[in-house]
């Protein structure tokens, strides 16, 4: 009787869950390739959601690392991520933190830091680099987006 009391909550959760609906403005994540540090490989990525001040169309660049940890115990990872507009743009440093990765774990797309710019018919890129304790500094992972897609 109490199994199919509790199946039915459950179900009844399940379908609420999927009955409410998603974040229309909500931007989508892009991944670059990956590159390594030892036994921790790094992703950098981005994402690009519209936004307006007043007259004016902006978008709010936000970069993200995601750390895997092949090696057999866990690891402290520090990370900092970049952002420049690809039309010869310096690059500015958005953030930097610190994660903790079990060993054989991943830990998917954390914010590093954001920057909101107005729109232009200009592709922007961020890149992220990381190193375990004790070990040097990745190469560079890179990912870009177009500022004012729709």
């Amino acid at each position: 009787m109490h199994v199919r009391r509790i199946g039915t909550i459950l179900s009844a959760v399940a379908l609420t869950v999927l009955a409410v609906p998603a974040n229309a403005h909500a931007a989508a994540v892009a991944c670059g390739g990956g590159v390594s540090t030892g036994r921790v490989a790094v992703n950098g990525c981005i994402s690009a959601e519209r936004g307006k001040e007043g007259r004016v169309y902006t978008r709010e660049i936000t970069a993200y690392v995601k750390a895997r940890n092949t090696g057999p115990r866990a690891v402290n990872v520090a990370y900092e991520a970049f952002f420049r507009v690809v039309d010869g743009g310096h690059w500015v440093k958005l953030g930097s933190g610190r994660a903790y990765v079990a060993a054989g774990a991943t830990v998917e797309p954390t914010e590093v830091g954001s920057s909101t710019r107005v729109c232009g018919p200009v592709k922007v890129e961020i890149r992220v680099h990381a190193r375990a304790d004790g070990g040097v500094w990745s190469g560079w992972s890179t990912a870009g987006t177009a500022q004012c897609q729709t």
